[in-house]
């Protein structure tokens, strides 16, 4: 099946660009609220991570099921790639058990900055896997990137928590996530990429989360619960909503914004203030992502109004 041709990025009208920055910002909102939420139930409540994360993923359905599907298309499961479909899915379910298996142990403020390094990932993989090569200028971005996160785990001067490790692999796999995404962006439609995550995800975790399964503690804790699904649904919803009033390079930026609420969600909820190195690893790849970002933006818009050129060697 040929591929349908991506819509354009070059969106001039101010409002609609703030429209979607506004959206943007609601979006990482809703990310702090599911890890905020996903990190009270695994330590205050000890709930299972299995469980949890299986919560997350019905929860993800009930949601769309009711407040989302009734004012948008249907889902649909007909791919034109199923088996990529499913291979991102399964993903996903692996990035989620590994973020909230961090989360168990790692403040809000240090999982959010190395998964800061998702974006830099995403610029190295896409050459090997979509033929997306960058130059010189990226990967010196990209190097200065993992700098930054090494400063957040900062081996050798203190115990490496092996949940640090954990949160790398969710990262990585949220990079394979994003790419695996913009692939299937050029064979299907939006919302049957969005059927497909959590329904995979309810049905492969089912069994998981019925053997770990325990009641939990406090009868408030049902309400976290319920509302997992609810903030990752409105999440990714709120993402795809952004991205049809703005190209995702004027997006992009805003994703840091989740340093801010975790932080605050960190201090409020659990009484943690972010270290100096966590404030200094995430200075440094907030700054490789924003000038990885610029550099984007200035080949855009050399494809678009200047000659052809090398696009690769930037």
């Amino acid at each position: 099946m040929t591929p349908r041709p991506l819509p354009s990025a070059d969106i001039a009208d101010p409002s609609e660009r703030l429209k979607a920055i506004g959206l943007m910002a609601l979006a990482t909102v809703c990310f702090t609220l599911l890890d905020a939420t996903a990190k009270y139930l695994v330590t205050v409540d000890a709930v299972p991570v299995a469980q949890v994360t299986w919560v997350r993923f019905v929860g993800h359905i009930g949601f769309s099921a009711v407040a989302l599907w009734p004012f948008a298309v249907r889902p649909s499961l007909r791919s034109a790639k199923p088996l990529i479909q499913i291979l991102r899915s399964t993903i996903m379910i692996v990035t989620t058990g590994f973020n909230f298996i961090s989360l168990r142990y790692l403040q809000l403020d240090q999982t959010v900055t190395i998964f800061f390094l998702a974006p830099l990932l995403v610029a190295l993989l896409a050459g090997p896997l979509l033929h997306e090569w960058v130059g010189w200028h990226r990967i010196m971005a990209i190097l200065a990137g993992f700098l930054g996160v090494l400063l957040v785990m900062h081996p050798g001067f203190g115990t490496l928590h092996w949940a640090m490790l954990a949160s790398l692999v969710a990262t990585f796999g949220y990079a394979l996530y994003n790419l695996s995404t913009r692939y299937l962006a050029a064979f299907d439609p939006p919302l049957v990429t969005q059927t497909y995550t959590p329904l995979a995800g309810a049905v492969v975790l089912m069994p998981f989360a019925l053997a770990t399964w325990q009641w939990p503690q406090s009868s408030g804790a049902w309400l976290p619960l319920a509302s997992l699904g609810v903030w990752g649904s409105l999440g990714h919803w709120l993402l795809i909503l952004a991205h049809r009033h703005a190209p995702a390079s004027t997006l992009a930026p805003y994703i840091y914004l989740g340093l801010i609420w975790m932080s605050v969600a960190g201090y409020l909820v659990f009484g943690n203030v972010p270290t100096l190195w966590t404030l200094s690893g995430a200075a440094v790849v907030i700054l490789s992502g924003l000038y990885l970002f610029a550099r984007e933006r200035k080949a855009l818009g050399a494809k678009v109004t200047g000659p052809a050129s090398d696009i690769a060697t930037q």
